[in-house]
């Protein structure tokens, strides 16, 4: 029910009011730098002077006094007094930059996602933003696309559960409470998936393959209270989802429910123009409003033609008033009514040095985002007083933190630096350092030194080969149509095999890469991401044991690109491949390599040993409550942490159905030699899918249940469920 005082704040606005409530500008157009002349841009934009003081959102106006003295200016313009949303791209830290999403995602760690969001939420708040762009829920499965580093990979149960807990810990239970600001879950909908991982390009797709993968994460956003949708930039059965009322107004609120605020991206309701589906920006504005999109980001056709498309009859002056009242209603829950600066606070956001707590818990973070996927002979972890050789343009780097990292006031913690904290400088010899640049740059590889590096490290007793790509050439803008590492790099590796010495190779990367051409010359391989400010701490950890590796891919790594896209759950096919027959030509496969990935979704290793036993699947006779339950033993001498993953196949439906489907996952901690059951429950919930008509059904039958290490590696029953 909306409250008397928005009812009446809203009855008071003029139309043109309304319309400015509902755009967002950058904080350039309130003249915040006077040496700019500012008649270009409102020219532009189309736009007066004197609409700046009915504006209702802020993009990017971020510090904590920027925002306090442009909030005091507009308050003291603005004829009701409605305070300023400050809004922006939080997507893993403020000052203490976390690990990027996808690796966070590869924690499995739903406790560690809430964390994260937690604290980018404490620091966000103090510099002014009340709202972030966060979490990015997208589904990937082309790491083409320069935007998987920010959602949390390919699957839609590890989707939901990690939008939830982050959500969670952005928002908390009350969004007034201090350090809480609002979450906008995005891009509604299936951003992730542009025809050949090329950025803003077209996404087509069937409506059981949105609802199976792309739309359970967004959901669960909806479901845990998430305050606002952003909206994205591509099309839904070739309606742009800016102007998609099918989308906005169908599955959005009537469906789901959602009675919170939706956003335009960066301009989107502009780009319908050259998307086609608009001849002009007053055609543009009629659609977005139409469908349901309240606030549009950084273009101005609701402020200049929703008054005429209202007195044309074109646009029902109701559904103004509706948007409006939704963003009234999200800066009173955000508090701003009475306290319109919430948790902005200078000495915090301007402190000289980070948040020591927020540090060691950014640390934590990456050790449990880190996957260990070769460690051939116990090559690690390394001991203390080994000669330690450490080559490769991320060797010293500091450029780590990952894409869209905050303010980036503070460097990264580089690899050198956390393993001279755990062993003395005398013991690491570095060669061939020289960072990679962007290709954004003209820059495709590092110099090449690869033979002084030969021999100035061959008398080591190991190598550290650390590689990868650079961080600017990953995020939105950052797609590639090859995902190996540059020739020099590889060269540095198998040169560096050549010295018969231990090689642990360490990937920097915000997106899987194409590992199979230096795989046999690394005894060891670990997938490093992009860790942000402890980075080099956090795998330092890793190295040497202290923090013994935990991580799951939470996107599968291709042989090739040409495997592209590559992922675990796909549809089953007529003509399945059967490794059992190799040489059978008509079926689905490759001639020159495994459909499988060279790293399946879920894999990882430890330091630990764990093994399968006892898998039982147990029906109750007296009740629907069906039980699949294994033991877990710790079979090594090392405390270690295991992810027991749940999968299950529907094995005949009116619709074909995925071959798999993570449907749950526990993690435990066992001691050396311990061993523990891990049960889980069977719903029917969990059986349920979108048939024919787009609606959720349960259908008895014979169904496959999986547990197991991984999406390839697992012990399974068939069973009947009425």
């Amino acid at each position: 029910m909306t409250k008397p005082f928005i009812q009446d704040l809203v009855k008071d606005m003029t139309l043109d009011e309304k319309l400015a409530q509902l755009t967002q500008l950058g904080p350039y157009y309130w003249g915040l730098d006077d040496t700019v002349d500012l008649t270009g841009p409102f020219k532009e934009l189309n736009l007066k002077p004197q609409v700046m003081k009915n504006i209702g959102s802020v993009l990017n106006g971020i510090g904590a006094r920027n925002v306090i003295g442009l909030q005091t200016r507009h308050l003291q313009t603005s004829r009701q007094k409605i305070p300023l949303l400050f809004m922006a791209d939080v997507i893993h830290g403020y000052r203490t930059i976390l690990p990027i999403p996808l690796a966070m995602g590869c924690s499995f760690d739903l406790e560690a996602c809430e964390r994260f969001a937690e604290i980018a939420a404490k620091e966000s708040a103090a510099a002014g933003i009340h709202v972030t762009f966060s979490p990015m829920t997208d589904l990937v499965r082309d790491p083409r696309w320069g935007r998987v580093m920010e959602t949390s990979g390919e699957d839609p149960y590890l989707n939901a559960r990690v939008t939830e807990s982050m959500v969670c810990g952005y928002q908390g239970k009350d969004l007034k409470e201090k350090g809480r600001i609002a979450a906008c879950v995005k891009h509604f909908a299936a951003y992730g998936a542009p025809e050949g991982g090329r950025e803003y390009n077209t996404v087509d797709m069937s409506s059981g393959v949105l609802r199976d993968f792309y739309l359970p994460a967004y959901k669960a956003a909806v479901d845990a209270g998430v305050s606002m949708v952003m909206v994205a930039f591509n099309t839904i059965d070739r309606i742009p989802a800016s102007g998609n009322e099918q989308l906005l107004r169908g599955i959005l609120r009537e469906e789901w429910g959602f009675s919170g605020v939706t956003i335009a991206d960066f301009n989107s309701v502009n780009e319908l123009i050259p998307h086609g589906n608009a001849q002009d920006g007053r055609e543009a504005a009629e659609k977005s409003l139409a469908a349901g999109l309240d606030i549009e980001m950084m273009s101005t056709h609701y402020l200049n033609h929703g008054a005429d498309l209202v007195e044309q009859g074109k646009l029902d002056v109701a559904l103004i008033d509706e948007a409006v009242v939704r963003v009234l209603e999200l800066k009173d829950a955000l508090g701003l009514f009475d306290n319109p600066f919430k948790d902005a606070d200078p000495l915090v956001d301007e402190a000289a040095e980070p948040n020591t707590v927020h540090l060691q818990a950014a640390r934590e973070l990456g050790a449990g985002s880190v996957v260990l996927l070769k460690n051939d002979h116990e090559t690690l972890p390394l001991k203390r007083g080994m000669k330690i050789g450490l080559a490769g343009p991320f060797a010293t780097s500091v450029h780590v933190l990952g894409g869209w990292a905050g303010t980036e006031k503070d460097p990264a913690v580089s690899l050198h630096t956390g393993i001279s904290n755990k062993t003395s400088e005398g013991d690491i010899l570095t060669a061939m350092t020289n960072e990679l640049g962007s290709m954004l740059e003209g820059i495709f590889d590092v110099e090449d030194e690869v033979e002084e590096a030969y021999h100035r490290l061959k008398d080591c007793d190991v190598i550290l080969a650390a590689v990868g790509e650079n961080q600017q050439d990953t995020g939105e803008g950052g797609s590639k149509t090859s995902l190996r590492l540059s020739a020099n790099q590889e060269k540095l590796i198998w040169r560096l095999k050549d010295t018969g010495k231990k090689i642990v190779t360490i990937v920097f990367s915000g997106r899987p890469l194409e590992l199979k051409p230096i795989l046999a010359a690394s005894d060891a391989l670990l997938q490093a991401w992009f860790l942000g400010s402890e980075s080099g701490n956090s795998l330092a950890d890793v190295l040497f044991g202290d923090y013994n590796p935990s991580g799951r891919l939470s996107m599968s790594f291709p042989y090739t690109v040409g495997q592209i896209p590559v992922y675990y759950n796909a549809y089953q096919t007529g003509r399945p491949y059967d490794p059992n027959y190799p040489q059978v030509r008509y079926v689905t496969r490759y001639l020159d390599c495994p459909n499988d990935p060279l790293f399946c979704f879920g894999y990882g290793l430890s330091y630990s040993h764990f093994a399968y036993n006892s898998f039982a699947v147990e029906a109750a006779e007296a009740s629907d409550q069906i039980i699949a339950s294994i033991e877990v033993e710790n079979t090594s001498d090392i405390a270690g942490k295991e992810t027991v993953q749940l999968y299950i196949h529907d094995v005949s439906a009116s619709v074909v159905r995925p071959v798999k489907e993570l449907k749950g996952f526990r993690q435990l901690s066992l001691a050396a030699h311990e061993k523990q059951v891990v049960s889980f429950e069977i719903t029917k919930d969990m059986l349920m899918f979108y048939g024919k008509d787009d609606q959720l059904v349960f259908e008895p039958g014979e169904f496959e249940l999986m547990i197991g290490r991984n999406s390839s590696d697992y012990c399974s029953e068939r069973i009947w469920i009425g």
